[in-house]
């Protein structure tokens, strides 16, 4: 009869909000925080990820030409998603829009 092998302990669950969470609550406008990207840019060697646009910009600058790339993506997200999720304004895209002010 073959030895049982001892069982791997589960791993944590990683929290993405809350304390030491990197994302911001639906509330606060959904989206990664500072300390969320600056974790995903140390994971993820060579990565460009940024946070959000939220300020005001000047037409035509790199942050202009972000944001309107951001809610151009977004905007084809929030199409594909269910009736209840594109009519309730509480959900995490439509959040997440309003703070980059789509």
């Amino acid at each position: 009869m073959a030895a049982k092998k001892p069982r791997k302990k589960a791993k944590p669950i990683k929290r993405t909000t809350g304390k030491g969470g990197n994302y911001r609550p639906t509330k606060s406008g959904a989206g990664m925080t500072k300390k969320g990207v600056k974790a995903y840019r140390k994971a993820n060697p060579g990565s460009k990820l940024k946070t959000a646009v939220t300020g005001k910009v000047k037409k035509g600058s790199k942050a202009a030409k972000r944001r309107k790339s951001y809610c151009a993506r977004s905007l084809g997200q929030l199409k594909r998603s269910s009736a209840k999720t594109r009519n309730n304004p509480n959900t995490r895209i439509r959040q997440e829009r309003r703070r980059w002010k789509c």
